[in-house]
């Protein structure tokens, strides 16, 4: 689970090639029968302008791709969605909980909570994913939940963003921005 986990911290960096980047929300999607990867996601919606391009829906949308490229006609896509698990390196957001529930997912693994990234000052909707599945009823298979995991990974991805005394992520450092209140970080010069 510590690999997926990565994978999905990772999954901004690896999509967008930014280190840096002001909503490193990653997704990962993995075949938990044979713990292969099917797709990432990364939330881009600051490069396209739509607000809900959220890596869980973006990493949805792409392994929906995957399987009808696979060849399952789009009657069989939601039974192959059954076998296979969600990793993001954030609790998701009401949105993309109920995307969750609605693809039917097995599993869905979250590192930081939504409770942390509100402390560290990020906008979120106070809606925990656990009560947005808890009141998802009856959509059947229920995915496992699977929370916090690898938080001392996950929680300093989005530590950075509004705390100026937090270390920057990996190949970044702090700059002096006029639009934003905290020395943002960006991509290192050296």
């Amino acid at each position: 689970r510590e690999y997926w986990m990565r994978r999905a911290n990772n999954a901004t960096f690896e999509l967008l090639g930014n280190p840096c980047g002001m909503y490193p929300y990653g997704a990962a999607i993995v075949n938990s029968t044979d713990n292969t990867l099917v797709a990432l996601g990364a939330n881009n919606g600051s490069l396209t302008g739509d607000g809900t391009n959220h890596g869980e829906i973006n990493a949805i949308n792409r392994a929906i791709q995957v399987l009808t490229d696979r060849g399952l006609p789009p009657s069989e896509v939601r039974s192959g969605m059954k076998e296979l698990s969600l990793y993001t390196n954030a609790e998701s957001c009401p949105m993309c909980a109920s995307a969750i529930r609605w693809g039917g997912l097995k599993e869905y693994v979250f590192g930081t909570s939504i409770s942390q990234l509100v402390a560290y000052g990020a906008g979120q909707i106070l809606l925990s994913s656990l009560d947005v599945m808890a009141a998802s009823y009856p959509l059947g298979n229920m995915p496992t939940v699977l929370p916090m995991i690898l938080t001392n990974e996950t929680d300093p991805m989005f530590a950075w963003q509004n705390d100026p005394a937090a270390a920057c992520p990996a190949g970044c450092e702090r700059v002096v921005s006029n639009t934003t209140a905290v020395p943002m970080c960006a991509a290192s010069s050296a």
